[in-house]
């Protein structure tokens, strides 16, 4: 690797630190459903503790969070020789899979039918409530008794009123509720992150998954706490299109890496890994 490589690599690394400290979990769920979400795909704890270290993580916080996820059934491990390989269970991979479309999404929504869905008593709340629940994809909670569904409704609702919408304003107050301003300020301090950074120059496959795991996680962290919904709906301060763009052009300059070269690769020297919170 040349000394510019070197450098970009340590000045990426540093800009897109996570500014409000790491959940090691999620940030290792942010690694397999990037790396290793496939049936037979798994990295031993030496391989996972070379990639997940540099971006300023303990190998024994690393150890805290794979038994965390074991216990909430995100992982299995396996003893292999004197160490272990840690996969995703079936439970673990399909909650990967189910948000991996709005992470990678590289466009906005763009859904133009549109239908509010009216409660008025409290079995239409609970069924309101249970949507809520279970398509939060689909469907935006307006008010405790009020809902706007994407898409045409088929579904016969008794308990509701549901009336076809033709969306003219989105009132400030509801976009400020559907991104509120921590959220803002995540996404536009990665778009400035993300800023000057440039093309990449040729990396191996070890730096090539530090910075796309930190990349994955930050965005996928931004990607999954607001609904899906199309430009007329964002905030005038919301920069998470022009974010999208930027996470994706780095993304396709830093291609995958094979887990086997991962598990062949040495350590990265101190000088190239984020320092460790105490």
């Amino acid at each position: 690797m040349t000394l510019d490589a070197h450098d970009w690599f340590s000045t990426a690394l540093s800009a897109l630190a996570e500014p409000q400290g790491q959940r090691v979990w999620s940030i290792i769920i942010s690694f397999l459903g990037d790396m290793a979400q496939d049936e037979d795909a798994g990295i031993s704890s030496a391989a996972l503790t070379r990639v997940i270290t540099p971006l300023g993580i303990k190998p024994e916080a690393i150890r805290v969070a794979l038994h965390r996820l074991r216990k909430d059934g995100w992982t299995d491990s396996e003893r292999k020789g004197r160490g272990s390989r840690h996969a995703l269970t079936p439970h673990g991979r399909a909650q990967s899979a189910r948000v991996t479309p709005r992470i990678y999404a590289r466009t906005p929504c763009s859904a133009k039918d549109w239908h509010l869905l009216v409660a008025g008593t409290s079995e239409g709340l609970e069924h309101l409530d249970h949507l809520s629940e279970t398509s939060p994809d689909h469907l935006i909670r307006v008010n405790r008794q009020v809902g706007l569904a994407s898409g045409a409704d088929t579904a016969s609702r008794p308990d509701m009123l549901v009336v076809r919408a033709d969306i003219a304003q989105v009132p400030a107050w509801l976009q400020d509720d559907l991104f509120p301003a921590p959220l803002r300020r995540s996404c536009a301090a990665l778009n400035a992150a993300l800023a000057p950074l440039g093309q990449p120059p040729e990396l191996d496959p070890l730096r090539r998954a530090c910075l796309r795991t930190l990349i994955v996680h930050r965005w996928r962290r931004i990607a999954l706490r607001h609904p899906c919904l199309p430009p007329r709906f964002h905030p005038a301060d919301w920069a998470g299109e022009a974010c999208r763009q930027k996470v994706f052009a780095l993304l396709d300059r830093l291609d995958r890496p094979d887990l086997s070269d991962l598990e062949a690769a040495d350590p990265l020297p101190p000088t190239e890994q984020l320092r460790a919170a105490p």
